[in-house]
């Protein structure tokens, strides 16, 4: 069991978390994807994920929130997690990080 000394810490194990969730559709994991827009993590441990999909009509707009809610709330610090989503601002390729774009062969 990691031992978190700090908020950098949990901060870290929380992307580690994210990049370890794909979406089912593109081989990227969502953090790549540049699905998520924000982690906030407060004193109490309490994690908060802004988020988006790549569209409204996403086939996993249901599950994919609640994979990465069940995820982090799964690391032993976490005391809560909350998922929201957004479309503002809407999801594009411009947000994929260069990793993604080279494994979709966008490069």
């Amino acid at each position: 069991m990691e031992e978190y000394k700090d908020e950098i810490n949990l901060g870290e194990s929380v992307v580690k978390v994210l990049k370890g969730i794909y979406d089912p559709e593109i081989p990227v994991d969502i953090y790549e994807l540049g699905l998520i827009y924000d982690v906030m993590i407060n004193e109490d441990n309490d994690v908060k994920v802004l988020m988006t999909l790549t569209s409204p009509n996403c086939p996993v707009a249901e599950t994919l929130p609640r994979e990465v809610e069940e995820k982090i709330k799964s690391l032993d610090p976490v005391k809560s997690c909350e998922v929201e989503i957004t479309f503002d601002p809407p999801w594009s390729k411009d947000l994929m990080s260069e990793e993604a774009k080279l494994e979709l062969g966008m490069l």
